[in-house]
C-alpha cells in the first residue's frame, strides 16, 4: 500500500482519502458475511483480505499524515483486549459468559471516552443499519431490566402497533403518522427475535432469499410476459413455488 500511493504508484490509490473509500468498507463486509453465510472457506479468505486491505489503506493514509501506522492500530486492539479479559490477563474470577459480558460492560464504562455519555443508549454507530441498531438498544436496555418478562407480552405489542397502522391508514392521517407507527411496528417485531435470541437481520435475509427464489419459479414456469399475467396467474405460480419450497 505504501507503494501503491507512493511517487510511482498507482493514480487512483494516490488521489483516495478516508471519506472517498469508507464505503468500501461496509461493502466488503458484506460480502464477507455472504461467504460466512454460503460456508464457503475459500472466499471467506478472500473476503477477509478484502477487508484488511481496507483496514490497511485507512492507516497507511493515516500514516502519511503523521497520524498513526497499521502498528498503532493493532497495539490499541491489543491492550483493549488485554484490558477487558481479566479473566485471561489478570485475577478476574468471572466464568461463565454472563459474568464476562458483565465484567466487559463494566470496564468499557470505566475508559476514558465512554466516561462523557449521558445515557447508556449513546455511543452506537450512526451509520449501523437500523435493524441493528435498533437491536443494540434493546440490548442495551434490557440489560438495566427494561425489557419485556414473557413472549406473549412482546407479541401483544406487535398487535396494538399493527392495530395502530390500520388505524392511521383507515383514518388517513399524514403519511408521516403512519411512517411513525409502521417504525414502531417494525421496532416491535424486531424486539420479538432479540427476545427469542433470533438475529432479526439474519432472519430477513432468510426471507428474502427465499421470496427470490419462489419469485424466479413464477419468470420460469409464467411462459409469457409478467406485464401481462393475471393476479390470479401468479398467486397460482406462487402457491405452487411455496410447495416446492
Amino acid at each position: 500500500m505504501s507503494n501503491l500511493r507512493g511517487p510511482n504508484g498507482c493514480n487512483w490509490d494516490k488521489e483516495q482519502d478516508h471519506n472517498s473509500i469508507k464505503n468500501n468498507l461496509i461493502e466488503e463486509a458484506y460480502e464477507l458475511l455472504e461467504a460466512i453465510d454460503e460456508k464457503n472457506p475459500d472466499k471467506m479468505k478472500e473476503e477477509l483480505g478484502d477487508l484488511l486491505l481496507q483496514i490497511i489503506f485507512h492507516s497507511q493514509m493515516a500514516k502519511e499524515e503523521k497520524q498513526f501506522d497499521i502498528y498503532d492500530v493493532i497495539d490499541v486492539l491489543s491492550q483493549k483486549l488485554v484490558r477487558r479479559h481479566p479473566h485471561v490477563f489478570g485475577e478476574s474470577n468471572a466464568k461463565t459468559s454472563k459474568e464476562i459480558i458483565k465484567q466487559w460492560e463494566n470496564i468499557k464504562k470505566e475508559e476514558n471516552d465512554k466516561q462523557h455519555r449521558k445515557s447508556i443508549t449513546d455511543g452506537i454507530p450512526k451509520h449501523l443499519p437500523s435493524i441493528l441498531k435498533a437491536v443494540k438498544i434493546q440490548k442495551k436496555v434490557s440489560k438495566v431490566g427494561f425489557d419485556w418478562e414473557h413472549v406473549d407480552d412482546v407479541i401483544n405489542k406487535i398487535q396494538e402497533e399493527l392495530d395502530e397502522v390500520k388505524q392511521a391508514h383507515n383514518e388517513k392521517q399524514a403519511l408521516a403518522a403512519i411512517k411513525e407507527e409502521i417504525g414502531d411496528l417494525l421496532f416491535a417485531s424486531i424486539n420479538l427475535a432479540r427476545f427469542l435470541d433470533i438475529c432479526p437481520d439474519d432472519a430477513l435475509s432468510g426471507t428474502i432469499t427465499k421470496f427470490q427464489k419462489r419469485f424466479k419459479y413464477i419468470e420460469v414456469n409464467l411462459n409469457k410476459p409478467l406485464e401481462t399475467a393475471s393476479s390470479e396467474e401468479l398467486e397460482a405460480l406462487w402457491e405452487q413455488a411455496k410447495k416446492k419450497s
